[in-house]
C-alpha cells in the first residue's frame, strides 16, 4: 500500500475516510478486522508518508473530491475572500488560519480597483467585505480584482443573500469572473434557502466548487494546499550508519534465548553505543568504594541507580539517587539504596546485581525517541518532548518504519514544542540535526534486529551542539511472537 500510494499520489491526490478514532469505533472495528485501537495513531502517520488526505465524514469526503476534481492546486497559502456580509468573512478568516492558510495582504493596485466601484462605507482590506447592497456586478468585479492579484494564491467568495438580490445571479457572476481570469483556485460559499439549488447548479456546471457552510470551502482548500506540500516534498532516502551488528546481535539473542523480555539497564547502553549514540558516561558498581572510585573518574556530580531485573521504577522503592556531588554522598547513597531498595521492592538482597554510576546530565532540554511495534503496520518510531512532559503533554508524532531523513526532520518540526527546541526569550536553539540523525540510527538498529519489541530513550537530553541519551529502555519480542 505505501508504494503504491506513494506513486498514486504524486499523480493524484487520495481522499479516505478511516473510522475507528474513539475507543468505541476501534473495538467495533476489531471484530471485523481484527484492528486494534492504537493502530489509529499509525493509520495517521502512514498517511502522513504516502500523501494520503484523510477525512472524518463522507461529507467531507465529497466536499474535497469537489474541490480537488475541478479546481487547481494552489501555488501558495494566501487567500483572498469576497463577501457581502462581515460575519461569513470573519469565520472564513478565522478558519484560514486555523487550517494553515493565510488571509493574503491585498496590493495597493488592488485596494484602487476595488475603491473604483465599490461604496465607502466596504472594506478594502481583505475580507473585500462589499456589504449588503453588493450587486452580481460588484461580485464579478471584486472576484476579477482579488485574482489578478500577484499575492493571491486561491479565493473564497460568499454569498448571504439580501433581499432583491439572487443567488443564482451571484453565481453566474462569479463563473464569469473565473472565465476570464482562471488560474487559480475559486470557491464559493452560497448562504440561505432560497436560490440555493439554483445558484449550487449554476456553480457546478462550469466546475466551480459551492458550499453551504464557509468551514467547508476552507477545510477544502486547505487540503489542497497540504497536497501542494507534499507534491513539493522530497522523497527522502534512507541513511546507513557504521554500528556493530554483530555484538548488538550476540546481546539481543543472548538475552532472548535466557527468556528475558528486556535488556538490562547497562545492555541498553552497550546497544546505544554500538549504534553511534551517545550516552551518558555510566560504570556498574558492586561496592561503595566501587561506585566512589567510578564517579571520581567520570566527574562529579553524579546519579546512583540499583540495577535489577526485578525493579523497572527505580524511583518507587528509592533506587535513584540524584546531584551527589562527592565520594561521602556517593558512600551514603550507595549503602541506602543497598538497605532500602530490596525491601521497598519486595526482592532478596542477592537479586540487587548493582548500582549504575552515571554522569548527571546538566542543561539542554528533555526529548524521548523511541519505537513501539504495532500489530497490524510493524515498527512505529517517536519523538516528542521528554521527562515529564510525556504523560503530561503526549506532544510526539509517529512515523512507520523505516524513517528516511525528510520523515524524520518532519518529525521533530511537527510537535507543538518545537519552538522550546528553537529556543525562545535568548535560549541558544538545541541541535535538532543531531536529533534527527539519532532517529535515523534507531531506524537503522530497528531495521537490523527484529527482536526488538520496544525501544524508550527518555530522555534524550538536547544540547546546542549534540545529545547524550540519560534514560534507556529496550524489550525484545517473547518466544511466541
Amino acid at each position: 500500500f505505501t508504494a503504491l500510494a506513494r506513486e498514486i499520489t504524486r499523480r493524484k491526490p487520495i481522499i479516505v475516510v478511516k473510522s475507528g478514532r474513539s475507543g468505541a469505533g476501534s473495538r467495533a472495528a476489531s471484530s471485523h478486522t481484527a484492528a486494534l485501537a492504537e493502530t489509529d495513531v499509525a493509520t495517521d502517520a502512514l498517511f502522513a508518508q504516502c500523501g494520503v488526505i484523510r477525512v472524518d465524514t463522507v461529507e467531507e469526503l465529497f466536499d474535497l473530491a469537489m474541490a480537488f476534481s475541478h479546481q487547481p492546486i494552489p501555488r501558495g497559502k494566501r487567500v483572498a475572500i469576497v463577501t457581502n456580509a462581515g460575519g461569513p468573512g470573519i469565520i472564513i478568516a478565522d478558519a484560514c488560519e486555523a487550517q494553515g492558510l493565510v488571509v493574503a495582504e491585498l496590493a495597493e493596485a488592488t485596494r484602487q480597483r476595488l475603491a473604483a466601484f465599490l461604496p465607502e462605507e466596504a472594506s478594502l482590506g481583505n475580507p473585500v467585505d462589499m456589504i449588503a447592497s453588493a450587486t452580481p456586478r460588484s461580485y464579478r468585479a471584486a472576484v476579477e480584482s482579488v485574482l489578478a492579484d500577484p499575492g493571491v494564491d486561491a479565493v473564497i467568495a460568499t454569498f448571504v443573500p439580501p433581499l432583491g438580490v439572487r443567488q443564482e445571479d451571484v453565481a453566474e457572476a462569479i463563473v464569469e469572473a473565473v472565465r476570464e481570469h482562471g488560474g487559480k483556485p475559486v470557491l464559493a460559499v452560497l448562504m440561505g434557502r432560497e436560490g440555493l439549488p439554483q445558484g449550487l447548479a449554476e456553480l457546478q456546471r462550469v466546475g466551480i466548487p459551492g458550499y453551504r457552510f464557509p468551514e467547508s470551502a476552507v477545510r477544502a482548500l486547505a487540503a489542497m494546499h497540504r497536497h501542494r506540500l507534499w507534491l513539493e516534498r522530497p522523497e527522502g532516502s534512507l541513511r546507513s550508519f557504521p554500528a556493530d551488528r554483530d555484538r548488538v546481535a550476540a546481546l539481543v539473542h543472548h538475552a532472548h534465548s535466557e527468556g528475558r523480555s528486556r535488556l538490562s539497564e547497562v545492555e541498553v547502553m552497550e546497544v546505544l553505543e554500538a549504534y553511534g549514540i551517545p550516552v551518558a558516561a555510566h560504570r556498574v558498581a558492586r561496592t561503595a568504594e566501587e561506585a566512589t572510585r567510578a564517579a571520581d573518574e567520570i566527574g562529579y556530580p553524579v546519579v546512583l541507580k540499583a540495577l535489577s531485573p526485578r525493579v523497572i521504577h527505580k524511583s518507587d522503592v528509592g533506587g535513584v539517587r540524584v546531584d551527589l556531588r562527592d565520594a561521602a554522598e556517593v558512600r551514603a547513597a550507595f549503602q541506602q539504596i543497598w538497605r532500602e531498595v530490596p525491601e521497598r521492592a519486595g526482592i532478596p538482597p542477592q537479586e540487587l546485581e548493582g548500582v549504575l554510576v552515571q554522569a548527571m546530565a546538566r542543561g539542554g532540554k528533555e526529548t524521548i525517541i523511541g519505537m513501539t511495534s504495532d500489530p497490524a503496520f510493524g515498527p512505529l518510531l517517536m519523538f516528542g518532548l521528554g521527562g515529564v512532559y510525556v504523560e503530561a503533554l503526549r506532544d510526539v508524532v509517529f512515523r512507520i518504519h523505516p524513517v528516511t531523513e525528510v520523515d524524520a526532520r518532519e518529525m521533530v518540526g511537527s510537535i507543538r514544542g518545537v519552538r522550546l527546541l528553537e529556543g525562545i526569550r535568548g535560549e541558544p536553539p538545541t541541535d535538532l540535526a543531531a536529533i534527527e540523525e539519532v532517529i535515523q540510527r534507531i531506524s537503522q538498529l530497528v531495521a537490523d534486529h527484529e527482536l526488538l519489541h520496544e525501544l524508550d530513550i527518555n530522555p534524550w537530553m538536547a544540547y546546542a551542539e549534540g545529545g547524550v541519551a540519560v534514560d534507556a529502555r529496550i524489550m525484545l519480542r517473547s518466544a511466541r511472537s
